[in-house]
């Protein structure tokens, strides 16, 4: 029974021993592969051989050039911050720049200036309303006519009281005058005397004030305080303005005026490295918005004090040339120069730039 359950067991088992029939055809699987990989060797090589042979300077030259690594970009020229230079960014000011406003309340009438226009000293830039002002002036000087007037009236009136003075005194000393006529005519010299001074006095007072309604009247038009060129036009004709803010509908400028030939440089220097900066030395300095325009400057002043937050002191630089395209507030980078005949600093090794 045992025996019998062992052939069935056996009889159930997969045969997975080669067998001679099939053997031959698995091995014959794999020669048709095998044969394609060897040819594209042997034809990949010989296209490798012919252009060896093609090369114009020969195959090692060619060989060379294929294992050889591949060029790098050129690379850019050593700036002055490379090579040691001291550069410090900063940005172009005025030493001149104002806002126009006007010394009295009024509302503008008329503005005579935009933004890019040149203006003069003293040239008028915006008026103001003026009429009040204008009537304040003529009774001033009406005033002023009544006062000179009254002076001449008095002035004649004193001149006949000195006469008749002068003749009572000599018929009183020929017993012709008493003493009560003598005694009158001095007084009344004396009274006129006063009142001619007293009107000499208004008429200086009314010319004073003549003279404070001309400038207040004057004030009514706005000028430029100096030479230069209008950057910002504020107030339009019809707004108030005033010399205070006095609510949030009234100006206190008429526009911001810039004195072009007082442009420079302040840059902050690193007050380590402010040794290495004397009043007087050459500098090149780089617009942001100009990158290929190098103009040359100098030192103007080092400010005497440094700044404890940056740990920077304040350059001041000067240009050595004007030009239109240099304007306020722009962006520069400056680079300090060693003197022709200066030993170079032994710690020129280090850039400082604005932290």
């Amino acid at each position: 029974m045992t025996e019998d359950k062992a052939k069935l067991l056996r009889s159930l088992a997969i045969d997975r021993s080669p067998s001679p029939a099939t053997e031959p055809a698995r091995g014959r699987r794999w020669i048709a592969p095998l044969g394609a990989a060897l040819a594209v060797t042997v034809i990949a090589a010989a296209a490798y051989g012919w252009t060896v042979l093609r090369a114009p300077d020969g195959g090692e030259t060619a060989v060379a050039r294929a294992s050889a690594p591949p060029a790098s970009a050129p690379q850019p020229p050593v700036t002055a911050s490379d090579s040691g230079a001291l550069v410090a960014s900063g940005y172009v000011v005025a030493r001149r720049k104002a806002t126009v406003a006007a010394e009295i309340t009024g509302k503008v009438v008329e503005v005579l200036i935009e933004e890019g226009m040149t203006v003069t000293l003293g040239q008028v830039v915006a008026r103001l309303d003026s009429t009040l002002a204008e009537a304040d002036l003529a009774l001033a000087r009406s005033r002023a006519d009544a006062a000179q007037a009254a002076t001449g009236a008095y002035s004649a009136d004193l001149e006949d009281a000195q006469r008749v003075l002068a003749r009572t005194q000599a018929l009183a000393q020929k017993n012709f005058a008493t003493e009560a006529d003598l005694t009158k005519a001095q007084a009344r010299v004396g009274v006129l005397s006063a009142q001619l001074r007293q009107a000499q006095s208004q008429l200086e007072t009314a010319r004073l004030d003549a003279q404070r309604n001309a400038a207040v009247l004057d004030k009514h038009q706005i000028r430029a305080p100096f030479a230069g060129v209008v950057v910002d036009r504020s107030a339009q004709p019809g707004e108030m303005i005033s010399p205070m803010s006095v609510g949030g509908f009234t100006r206190t400028g008429i526009c911001t005026i810039v004195d072009m030939e007082s442009i420079e440089v302040e840059v902050d220097v690193n007050e380590a490295f402010i040794g290495r900066v004397a009043a007087g030395g050459p500098v090149t300095a780089v617009l942001d918005a100009y990158p290929d325009w190098a103009i040359p400057g100098s030192v103007i002043a080092i400010v005497p004090t440094a700044n404890r937050e940056k740990a920077t002191v304040k350059v001041r630089i000067r240009f050595a040339q004007r030009d239109p395209r240099i304007l306020p507030d722009m962006a520069v980078k400056v680079t300090f120069l060693h003197d022709a005949g200066a030993a170079p600093h032994p710690t020129d090794t280090a850039t400082a730039r604005n932290p």
